[in-house]
């Protein structure tokens, strides 16, 4: 399947959430599963809320998240081509002008409901004769317009995730195309662009199952092969419905909490699936996993707690050379082995750095420690410090004062490190040296 193309088509009207981001992993993720390319379009037809600070954004998160692009187009640099499109389907009768305000047609949906029927547009634009249309254009009234449906075609098309879907098009609304005012809706422009794209897959959420019934009438009206869709189970919240703040989360969020890229991709991939979550140290194993028939239909569970115990587990494999350029200067490999399997984020590496080669300011002591503290640095000048100077420190300290437990360890890290918790002595302990280990147990 090296003809294999995939599309991720945000709008840049603002950062992209948790939702955008994994439809965009899962398109990426087949694309490079199948050999094949994955585009980033943005559709920015709408010019009052699209941005260029937002397009920025969007190309820096897609980066951020590795996500390579193997090319980019706009929607506002391709009008001519749907101008051209539009005409062909205007001349076949494919689409019509349309008069009915805003105001009417809601009071059409409110009769229908109110008789107990769904509100499908009834198209009575198309009863209007020449004379009519003219009457209405000299009052003012400027049409948008719509795309007839056959109705006589049944749709039916295989979902990846989905199965064999059906769309009765006598039950569906002939669906706006372009505004009033000439602009352009989402449904034909991103067909028009599909075609012109040579997609072949799209991955995208269960709200536009129904979009895809209708857009595959659009593709046939315009002679061209259908993509095939994967329509993936909306996320939901560890409560059930995807709460406000959750689904607005975006990549600056995630990076604010010193998430991780590679884990968020390793929840996002599998969530919702029947595989397991776990840490990955690249996105290899996300490729190969990649099985769209292992997508469920339920909502699929998406928990920030889960997120978080992800990152660090996934910070726990990562070696020095991928996170080298982010961690301080002046903590080398034996540093970063030694707080790793520590750390819930990589930021906090930093803040153990004056604790393994700096200065730390003397930590509150207990007065019944203070002997105990000075028989430790009387010890600490006698043992061995090329092998094992944690436990030859312990052991000396427990034979000597018979301390054990929180007793024998607690005052000893709480002086050495200025912290009652934190990494691995036995780890901590040769970095920080013979000489500053003395001098803070001495402190």
């Amino acid at each position: 399947m090296d003809s294999v193309v995939t599309r991720f088509a945000p709008s840049p009207t603002g950062r992209l959430h948790v939702g955008n981001i994994r439809a965009a992993l899962h398109n990426w993720l087949f694309a490079r599963q199948q050999g094949g390319r994955f585009l980033l379009r943005l559709d920015d037809t709408d010019a009052a809320r699209s941005t260029e600070a937002f397009a920025v954004a969007i190309r820096e998160d897609v980066a951020w998240l590795g996500l390579a692009a193997d090319g980019e187009a706009r929607q506002s640099e391709r009008f001519a081509l749907y101008e051209r499109r539009f005409e062909e389907l205007r001349a076949a009768g494919r689409v019509y002008p349309a008069y009915e305000t805003a105001q009417e047609l809601d009071l059409k949906r409110k009769i229908l409901a109110g008789r107990g029927l769904p509100p499908i547009y009834d198209r009575a634009a198309l009863a209007l004769s020449d004379a009519e249309r003219a009457a209405l254009e000299a009052e003012g009234r400027r049409p948008h317009w719509r795309f007839r449906l056959d109705h006589d075609a049944p749709i039916e098309w295989h979902d990846l995730i989905r199965g064999e879907q059906h769309l009765d098009p006598r039950l569906q609304s002939d669906p706006v195309v372009r505004r009033e005012d000439g602009t352009w809706l989402y449904m034909l422009p991103s067909v028009i662009d599909d075609i012109d794209m040579g997609v072949t897959h799209i991955v995208r959420g269960e709200d536009h199952v129904t979009n895809a019934g209708l857009q595959l009438q659009m593709f046939a009206a315009l002679g061209a092969p259908a993509p095939v869709f994967a329509h993936e189970a909306l996320l939901v919240g560890s409560e059930g419905k995807l709460s406000k703040r959750l689904g607005s989360l975006g990549t600056d969020a995630f990076r604010e909490e010193g998430i991780e890229p590679l884990a968020l991709a390793a929840l996002l991939a599998r969530i919702g699936t029947s595989d397991p979550v776990e840490p990955v140290t690249d996105l290899g194993p996300l490729i190969a996993g990649l099985d769209f028939a292992r997508f469920g239909r339920a909502p699929a569970r998406f928990d920030l707690d889960e997120l978080k115990a992800l990152n660090a587990r996934t910070i726990h494999l990562l070696p020095f050379g991928d996170v080298s350029h982010r961690l301080p200067e002046g903590m080398d490999e034996a540093m970063w082995l030694a707080l790793r399997p520590n750390l819930t984020t990589i930021a906090e590496a930093a803040d153990w750095l004056p604790v393994l080669a700096g200065t730390i300011a003397p930590p509150e002591i207990d007065e019944a420690d203070r002997a105990y503290l000075a028989a430790a640095a009387e010890a600490a000048g006698a043992i061995d410090w090329s092998a094992d100077p944690w436990h030859a420190l312990t052991t000396r300290l427990k034979e000597a004062t018979g301390r054990k437990g929180r007793a024998l360890f607690l005052p000893l890290r709480r002086a050495l490190t200025g912290h009652d918790h934190g990494p691995d002595m036995a780890a901590l302990l040769p970095l920080i040296g013979r000489d500053r280990a003395i001098a803070r147990l001495s402190a």
